[in-house]
């Protein structure tokens, strides 16, 4: 019976959907995190009557003809890049991207990484880093007598030195950008890289056409939305339960059948 095999599919469709559903809100408080969303297809038809085929010798057509449907898989779990909230805190190397563009983060392997994470601290040396400790490119370092640290809109890194009247820029914070977003591969500790799907990184300066500008001072929110997950997940898990309804009937049709038999 086919019956049990495709609500099967369901049921498995409908638990990754709830999985995906989980991640976004274990990661509602998770700095820059984008919400995920699964897609689902149908699987391949059977073919009993064939549409248009002719159906007599006077050449009477099918109109729709006869295709039972094998069920559903998961296509996909993309990502939904919108950006979300800014929140203020009181760091000085807080920083939140106001529009298109990731921070490029160097791995200790010599790969870069990106990241839409802005809460960055000082390392030893004074360089700005992530909280794992990776330099964020293209390597910017506070002098240890800086009394004050100013990054504008534009990304440029200012610190005030005591004795000097004018502020002095040690560094510019660069943004990349990929033709799809979505496509970037997910490494954890908030920070992507790039795909084949993702197209290559093109890196501007923050304000520039197509690019964000930076805002001191603030903290990307997750972009996950509560209401909207806590109604998707009542919706999967009333799928959820929908197939095993089928499945028991289904097991109910066989009992009967076997009975029959007996």
């Amino acid at each position: 019976m086919r019956a049990l095999s495709i609500a099967a599919t369901g049921m498995l469709a409908q638990q990754t959907n709830v999985e995906v559903i989980a991640n976004n809100l274990a990661n509602m408080n998770t700095t820059g995190y984008k919400q995920q969303r699964a897609a689902f297809q149908d699987l391949l038809y059977q073919n009993i009557q064939q549409a248009g085929a002719q159906s007599s010798d006077a050449g009477t057509l099918l109109p729709s003809g006869i295709q039972l449907g094998a069920g559903v898989r998961t296509a996909a779990v993309y990502r939904v890049t919108g950006a979300g909230d800014l929140k203020s805190t009181s760091n000085p190397y807080d920083v939140a991207i106001n529009g298109a563009g990731y921070f490029r983060v160097q791995m200790p392997d010599g790969t870069d990484a990106y990241t839409r994470d802005g809460n960055f601290s000082l390392s030893p040396e004074g360089q700005l880093v992530t909280q794992q400790g990776y330099v964020v490119a293209p390597g910017i370092a506070i002098p240890s007598t800086a009394t004050a640290v100013t990054i504008n809109s534009q990304g440029q890194v200012q610190v005030t030195i005591p004795g000097q009247t004018a502020t002095q820029t040690v560094g510019q914070l660069e943004l990349t950008r990929f033709p799809n977003d979505a496509g970037l591969k997910a490494n954890g500790d908030n920070l992507f890289s790039e795909t084949a799907s993702s197209g290559a990184p093109q890196a501007g300066v923050p304000g520039s056409t197509g690019y964000g500008t930076i805002q001191q001072y603030f903290l990307e929110t997750s972009n996950v939305d509560a209401v909207e997950e806590i109604t998707s997940l009542i919706s999967a898990q009333r799928a959820y339960e929908m197939n095993s309804k089928v499945v028991t009937a289904a097991d109910e049709m066989l009992s009967e059948t076997a009975k029959l038999g007996a």
